[in-house]
């Protein structure tokens, strides 16, 4: 970041913690709604970031065992090249310590604080943090109740850690996918709905951003999207499921890498969902309106994916706002820069992504204020 650049961000960042101390304080709860106070933090911080500081906030990379190297995310996080770093498996006081290391580059380089995000699902929980308690499977969860004992815990775990946003639930309908298994929440539609939707509210209640996933469906499907192209042949079956959840306002949906098939209006022409703008914009933004977060599955390993051409850069043309796990972070942000230099529309849709990543931060209590 060069000087001036570094300055104004400071002059920013100081200014919004002074004027906050009169202002109200923001939370996830008012991410959907108008506030001129918050349009104006908003504003004043995105103003403040040249076009490529703007573009890096979009990149999660990885963290974690399995994730790429403490050295690289510190690296990264110095050159001011990434929004955020998703933490796969780890013991949790490793988490911890990886967390304020990061926090403190942030810090000292007067760049705007990471999003730190999990796979913390109560299936995948164990894993993801290493001595946390036993949540058990999602599959399990019967009842309402049981399910915010179960997201107290889990909330509470990535607080401890600092981890902002919960890549969970699982709205896939049936336990049979190979790569669902037990995270769903069984076969029963309205169940699974059901249960998913008081997950999401109980989780962003506890300012803790949720994300319903793997939309449009990779329940009814065969296969594993980390290991092959998978396909929905003919109509989305579990498009409904998100009806409820984008109705009751759940901040962040992810999109999974299936390609569509024998579908006249929503056929992605051998393209995953995540990289078809027919999916992601079409159907998810505009018909089904929704106006959150919307996170790409990732980018790094999956088969659907790492056979295209810079997938990275399509998913973002395709209208998702977080590029989760790309290859390259450096490439992915030259890529969509380059692209933004020469297509206007896609430089006002780039643009309107990273205003609503600083809002989700503010309101998350990722950018403190």
């Amino acid at each position: 970041m060069n000087n001036f650049f570094r300055l104004a961000l400071c002059f920013i960042l100081l200014s919004v913690n002074t004027y906050a101390q009169k202002a109200q304080k923001f939370n996830l709860q008012d991410f959907y709604k108008y506030d001129s106070d918050l349009e104006y933090t908003v504003d004043s911080i995105f103003n403040a970031l040249n076009d490529r500081q703007k573009v890096a906030q979009m990149i999660i990379t990885s963290g974690g065992e399995i994730g790429k190297s403490k050295a690289t995310v510190q690296k990264l996080t110095t050159e001011n090249a990434i929004g955020g770093v998703v933490f796969l498996k780890g013991h949790k006081q490793k988490h911890i310590e990886d967390i304020k290391a990061l926090n403190t580059i942030s810090s000292q380089n007067n760049t705007l604080p990471l999003l730190f995000s999990m796979d913390a699902e109560p299936s995948l929980f164990a894993s993801r943090i290493k001595g946390a308690p036993n949540v058990g499977k999602t599959i399990n969860i019967k009842t309402e109740s049981q399910s915010d004992s179960i997201v107290d815990i889990i909330n509470q775990e990535l607080k401890t850690i600092g981890v902002h946003h919960n890549y969970a639930p699982v709205l896939d309908v049936s336990p049979n996918n190979e790569a669902i298994k037990s995270r769903s929440y069984g076969d029963d539609k309205e169940v699974v709905v059901r249960l998913a939707n008081q997950f999401i509210k109980h989780t962003q209640e506890g300012d803790i951003i949720a994300t319903a996933k793997h939309f449009p469906g990779h329940g009814l499907v065969k296969g594993d999207t980390h290991k092959q192209s998978v396909y929905i042949d003919g109509p989305l079956q579990e498009i409904d499921n998100y009806t409820k959840i984008i109705e009751d306002g759940v901040i962040s949906i992810m999109i999974a890498h299936i390609t569509i098939d024998n579908n006249e209006e929503y056929g992605t022409d051998g393209l995953p969902s995540s990289c078809s703008p027919k999916i992601v914009s079409g159907l998810l933004k505009e018909k089904m309106g929704f106006k959150g977060i919307i996170i790409s599955d990732a980018l790094n390993i999956m088969k659907a994916v790492t056979i295209l051409d810079n997938a990275p850069l399509l998913a973002s043309k395709a209208g998702c706002d977080l590029i989760l796990m790309p290859q390259d972070e450096i490439n992915t942000i030259n890529s969509i820069l380059a692209e933004i230099n020469v297509n206007t529309s896609y430089k006002k849709q780039v643009m309107q992504s990273v205003k609503k990543i600083i809002r989700l931060k503010v309101c998350a209590g990722v950018i403190s204020i």
